[in-house]
């Protein structure tokens, strides 16, 4: 039998509080966005958020949508729209969780049409970017659909899609200051 010197103690006393260190950092985190901005306005599920960045002079505002993925509850995607500083066009962000295929890029499906996929720009902590400007066409698609797929894949062969309502969308669009 091993015995426990004095060393071994300290270093799991030290493997003890460096866990509860980072499960207190990790228990009740909000979600990427999801606590930042105050919301201003909601339109169905979606909601009108802004704030004035750090030494930023102006307000920003996005639409946003959070959602789990059915067959991962915990698993939750972020879906940020929002005008260009300069008003000449429409963004979407998504914000996927951490973890997944980079290659595969983001997928899109409004309804039963397929939008096509977005490469993933950065990945950070706790999520992984994809970003795209609204067309035309795809602003049609979000104004007249019902339910826009996300579409995310963990490994090559595995994914998960996030149905997003649009109920409220293009009413909480055309608010967007």
């Amino acid at each position: 039998m091993q015995k426990w010197t004095g060393a071994r103690w300290h270093w799991l006393g030290g493997l003890l509080v460096a866990g509860a260190l980072a499960a207190l950092a990790l228990i009740g985190r909000p979600g990427p966005a999801m606590a930042q901005g105050k919301i201003r306005a909601t339109f169905g599920d979606w909601e009108i958020r802004c704030l004035t960045p750090p030494g930023g002079k102006e307000e920003e505002c996005w639409l946003y949508k959070a959602v789990a993925a059915s067959d991962r509850p915990n698993t939750v995607l972020h879906v940020l729209v929002f005008k260009s500083a300069d008003k000449k066009y429409s963004m979407m962000r998504i914000l996927a969780p951490p973890g997944v295929e980079l290659i595969q890029a983001l997928g899109l499906t409004i309804d039963d049409t397929e939008m096509g996929r977005v490469a993933y720009r950065r990945c950070v902590f706790d999520a992984c970017i994809a970003e795209a400007v609204i067309s035309e066409a795809l602003l049609q698609h979000l104004r007249t659909g019902k339910t826009a797929f996300f579409h995310i894949f963990f490994t090559l062969e595995e994914g998960t899609s996030f149905p997003v309502d649009l109920k409220g969308f293009s009413e909480g669009f055309d608010k967007l200051p």
